[in-house]
């Protein structure tokens, strides 16, 4: 039997990791969402190379990290945050984790989420917006 279908954001690692594991408790993109509730995490193929992807991540998180290319866990998306400028967007830059200079305008948002945690690795193709995923009533 399976669930109905449920949404899922690709997310590159260690960030999917981080949010997972409720230590990054924004998602930063180019467009808002109005998706709310459970979202599945998904790990995307590719890691993020920059340094402050990876100061947050602890030897106990490391496991988690390396997994690539498929849905590593689960949160709750409650909000999207409107990042106008720059200032805007590194005040919160403990919850997103991204380097100030990141910021790109005119603007950009940042997905709210709460309650992250690990599922059982489920590979699966990601794409860049939300995705629609079903899984077996265990997942």
């Amino acid at each position: 039997m399976l669930r109905r279908p449920a949404y899922a954001l690709s997310v590159k690692q260690p960030w999917a990791a981080l949010i997972v594991a409720g230590k990054k408790t924004i998602e930063v993109r180019k467009w808002p969402t109005t998706i709310r509730g459970r979202v599945y995490i998904h790990a995307g193929r590719s890691a993020d190379d920059r340094p402050e992807a990876w100061t947050a991540v602890t030897d106990d998180l490391r496991p988690l990290a390396a997994l690539r290319g498929g849905v590593i866990g689960a949160a709750d998306l409650t909000g999207c945050v409107l990042y106008r400028t720059a200032a805007e967007f590194a005040a919160d830059a403990a919850n997103h984790g991204n380097d100030p200079t990141w910021f790109e305008p005119p603007c950009m948002y940042g997905f709210n989420f709460r309650g992250g945690h690990p599922v059982s690795f489920v590979p699966c193709r990601g794409t860049v917006r939300f995705f629609r995923v079903q899984f077996p009533e265990k997942a």
